[in-house]
């Protein structure tokens, strides 16, 4: 024990409030380094050294340290690039799993959404948080059907997770009677105030985001004002776009162009910009999007579900060998899935190989890049977190080997991939506060929170006019 500081460790050595050592760490560095026995020390919010486990321990002096021997694997937290964190996540299992794509939203969804109250969105958001971390991920961008942002936001403050979210934001006029201009400017200045009340500035783990529901439902004049609303404050811009042959159909009716030609033109697409789905595009659409920097992401799970089209007509392997970032997204949980970014890895990796009968498409090691660094990216928070670096936030995951699925531990990265999930997820930090430890939320009370998701969910239901629908009698 040095007596000058009260810290274990060599006379000398660094104060840390945390030493993880003796661990296999996946660091997601630009060498994408792997140590077998390393070690990752943090101060504060930030990582402050990562390495073999005898070089970081001479360094440091933890006043908490976790041995990792034979039992831990630490990877950067994963991000979450498409997640419906209100409705849905209450009303999981509810929709059909055999209605088509516009039945589904038109139908079930957007019902549902209509009937939350603000308290209800902001038992589903917490719910929501609670799954992503529980199962790793540390990061999330919203998917922008957020009715009431307030209620979201004071409930995700107590939750520990860092995320970028928006309001419920579209402007098209549908109906006769509608005043275009009016719905414009009160979209704009929804976004204008919601930017202002919850600025990105200075990194928060919670700030506002351009959420654009997307599909046909931003005018022309909607997208270039989010835009520069989104390029003036740093923040980003999300919409749903081709998940379903109606885009195209749509743009090419309205504007002779296909959707990312149109957005082009309207100077909407770059780095700012995600796009959630992205399945019925062209060539050229394509080497747009690579042109301008423009990310997509991919949620494997709704496609299988919804019988999207993915591996029929995506061109999701073109993506990936012309640049265009892609992320990985959960997307809602009526939609096929539950919150767990393992599971969409395991996806991703396998889809196209079997529509393509080509072993070489989307590599573990890519998916997992796809899962930490775009993603990060996709948050426009890439300087920040998706990988283990020095000076970098502390978002990282304990993911436990004393399970069957981690044992043997002969390819991490494959592992990680193929064989692991969620429920293996030990521990996890967010700005170096431990988020969950032993498998267990240390914020949120895990059992009153349950209870109230029961209630909530029926009760979305029975406002919303909606029975549970099931082929088989249940008694």
């Amino acid at each position: 024990m040095d007596p000058m500081t009260g810290h274990a460790g060599p006379q000398g050595a660094a104060p840390v409030d945390l030493l993880v050592r003796n661990a296999w760490v996946v660091t997601m560095d630009d060498q994408r380094r792997i140590y077998r026995d390393g070690a990752i020390a943090i101060a504060g919010d930030r990582i402050v050294a990562v390495g073999p486990s005898a070089e970081v321990e001479r360094g440091v002096a933890a006043r908490e340290t976790i041995d990792g021997r034979d039992r831990f694997v630490v990877t950067p937290g994963f991000v979450n690039g498409h997640i419906h964190i209100t409705g849905e996540p209450i009303t999981r299992g509810s929709v059909p799993d055999d209605t088509d794509w516009r039945t589904n939203v038109f139908d079930w969804l957007i019902p549902t959404y209509l009937a939350q109250t603000p308290e209800e969105e902001a038992i589903s958001a917490t719910f929501a948080a609670l799954e992503m971390l529980r199962t790793g991920t540390t990061c999330f961008v919203e998917a922008g059907t957020i009715l009431d942002l307030g209620a979201v936001m004071d409930a995700l403050a107590a939750t520990g997770i860092r995320g970028r979210l928006g309001q419920w934001t579209q402007d098209r006029a549908f109906a006769p009677g509608d005043d275009q201009a009016a719905l414009t400017a009160r979209a704009v200045s929804g976004l204008e105030a919601q930017l202002a009340r919850y600025p990105v500035v200075g990194d928060p783990l919670l700030a506002g985001w351009v959420g654009l529901v997307g599909h046909n439902t931003a005018t022309d004049a909607l997208w270039r004002e989010a835009t520069a609303l989104a390029q003036d404050s740093g923040a980003g811009v999300t919409a749903h776009m081709s998940a379903d042959p109606a885009d195209p159909d749509f743009y090419l009716s309205e504007t002779g162009r296909r959707p990312i030609a149109h957005l082009a033109a309207l100077g909407a697409l770059g780095p700012h910009l995600s796009l959630t789905h992205g399945i019925h595009l062209d060539a050229a659409e394509v080497a747009l999007l690579a042109e301008s920097g423009t990310g997509i992401t991919h949620c494997p799970m709704t496609a299988m579900k919804g019988a999207y089209g993915a591996t029929a007509v995506g061109l999701f392997p073109e993506m990936a060998a012309t640049g265009v970032t892609l992320q990985l997204g959960t997307d809602g949980n009526n939609n096929g899935n539950a919150a767990d970014m393992m599971r969409a890895m395991f996806a991703t990796a396998g889809l196209f190989k079997d529509a393509r009968r080509d072993a070489s498409l989307f590599p573990a090691s890519k998916v997992l890049e796809m899962a930490t660094l775009n993603g990060a990216r996709g948050a426009r928070l890439g300087r920040l977190i998706g990988s283990l670096e020095v000076g970098k936030k502390a978002d990282f995951v304990l993911h436990d080997r004393n399970r069957p699925e981690w044992r043997p531990l002969l390819n991490v990265v494959n592992q990680l991939v193929y064989s692991a999930d969620g429920r293996g997820v030990h521990s996890v930090w967010v700005d170096g506060v431990r988020v969950v430890d032993a498998y267990r939320s240390t914020l949120i009370d895990e059992e009153k929170l349950y209870a109230e998701v029961e209630a909530a969910g029926s009760a979305v239901l029975a406002r919303a006019g909606m029975s549970v629908p099931c082929v088989w009698p249940v008694l």
